[in-house]
């Protein structure tokens, strides 16, 4: 198998036939063997229904339906666990994430990078969302030593080799990105244009958002010993004042699934 494209699922039951179109048109003129796998994130729509019905109109279309609401990096896990290209392509469902930069991606992995992140030339996000996406790039630049010419986003490729590290990962919450960098010996950036939304609106609140900084903030390491120092007790706030605050679901699990198409 060529290519994986891990899609994680949430309310996105208008967009996902769309969506597959075109994946299709987009690598039409290459012959790849590859597999779309959806990750239904228990949505509160018929998105698992629509991905049903994709898989059993698609040979490469496959399906798998979460228990509970575990979040986008561990929906994304859930579905890397069944990966088996030799490259792995990780995208959002909302089409604002262009398929025609798949091809792209796939190229630079090809040529022995690690990981391949992308980079919007301009961002199609509301106000707050551009300035709490700037704060995890600053925040986590500076804590984890991440060097700030490497920008993570959430449309990117990796390797098997790195897919296979985040399946060994047996933390109950995932940050893929922390993961990635830390084990990844060559990572390419690549300038994109971010699409608008296709339709509806973000599933990516203010409160989920948050989460997902103090998720990273959580994970990440340093060497430095004013950084370990000002990491602990940022933890520390963040365990016992702002996962309190926000209602932070806790699970015993990184993921459980109920149903698959395959």
């Amino acid at each position: 198998m060529d290519l994986s494209i891990i899609v994680p699922v949430y309310n996105s039951e208008l967009i996902l036939p769309n969506l597959v179109k075109e994946i299709e048109n987009s690598l039409k003129n290459k012959k790849l063997n590859k597999e779309i796998i959806f990750i239904n994130d228990f949505s509160k729509d018929n998105s698992w229904e629509i991905i049903k019905d994709l898989s059993n109109s698609s040979d490469f279309v496959k399906g798998i339906n979460l228990k509970n609401n575990y979040g986008q990096h561990n929906a994304i896990a859930a579905g890397l666990n069944f990966a088996v290209g030799d490259y792995i392509i990780l995208m959002d469902d909302d089409l604002q994430h262009d398929p025609i930069y798949i091809l792209d991606i796939f190229n630079e992995l090809k040529k022995g990078y690690d990981a391949c992140y992308v980079k919007y030339l301009k961002r199609k996000h509301i106000m707050w969302k551009k300035l709490l996406s700037y704060l995890n790039h600053i925040t986590s630049s500076y804590l984890s030593g991440k060097p700030k010419n490497i920008y993570t986003s959430s449309f990117k490729g990796i390797s098997k080799n790195i897919c296979d590290i985040i399946n060994n990962d047996s933390n109950f919450e995932v940050f893929l990105d922390w993961i990635i960098v830390e084990n990844s010996k060559k990572i390419k950036t690549i300038n994109v244009l971010h699409r608008e939304r296709f339709e509806g609106k973000t599933n990516y609140g203010i409160k989920k958002l948050l989460i997902l900084w103090s998720n990273m903030i959580i994970k990440i390491k340093s060497k430095n010993r004013f950084k370990m120092i000002l990491l602990f007790l940022i933890k520390i706030f963040i365990n016992k004042v702002v996962y309190k605050f926000l209602k932070k679901k806790e699970f015993n699990e990184k993921f459980i699934i109920i149903e698959k198409t395959f």
